[in-house]
């Protein structure tokens, strides 16, 4: 059975968010893979091409899990997204604390990712006000980020937490 660039990068995903970027080898990613390390690079070109390519695909697979409505539907999607992914604090941040925002390639989809995700708070806050505020979208974006790294070690008492904060400031906001 041939092996798929998805499959390499659905693989290499585990991988990364179990080790870290900086300190996986190539020999633990082409394993994990099942393919030579010839087949991994024909397919991703480079380690670099591989991290991008892990990160795009898992920032496909969070903004599809995150098309919601309002406060409450963002913070359960992201119960949700950490009870089948895991709690190991965001994938992004890792990959740009441990590369140093470094090669060009991952830097630019992580910067894409913040783009959307920043895109995704101003929406949730029109959605609950019914007009936009930067300052409470800024907010919100805070505090889902921090409980998605919070969630690592307070589990879903973090989102909870993050999720009720979010509510009250709406409802100071209205």
């Amino acid at each position: 059975m041939p092996t798929t660039r998805a499959e390499i990068v659905s693989n290499a995903e585990r991988v990364f968010d179990h080790h870290g970027f900086a300190a996986t080898g190539m020999d633990l990613l082409t394993e994990a893979a099942g393919v030579s390390t010839r087949t991994l690079y024909k397919h991703l070109g480079s380690k670099a091409g591989l991290m991008a390519a892990v990160l795009e695909s898992r920032m496909a697979r969070f903004f599809e899990r995150f098309d919601v409505h309002g406060v409450a539907a963002l913070f359960e999607a992201l119960d949700d997204w950490t009870a089948a992914e895991g709690a190991r604090g965001c994938l992004f941040l890792r990959a740009e604390g441990e590369t140093g925002g470094q090669p060009p390639e991952v830097s630019a989809v992580v910067a894409e990712y913040r783009g959307r995700l920043r895109e995704l708070t101003r929406r949730v806050i029109v959605d609950e006000l019914g007009r936009p505020d930067e300052e409470l979208a800024e907010q919100l974006l805070v505090l889902f980020e921090g409980a998605t790294s919070a969630a690592s070690y307070l589990g879903t008492r973090a989102i909870a937490a993050a999720r009720n904060a979010s509510l009250s400031l709406i409802r100071q906001a209205r």
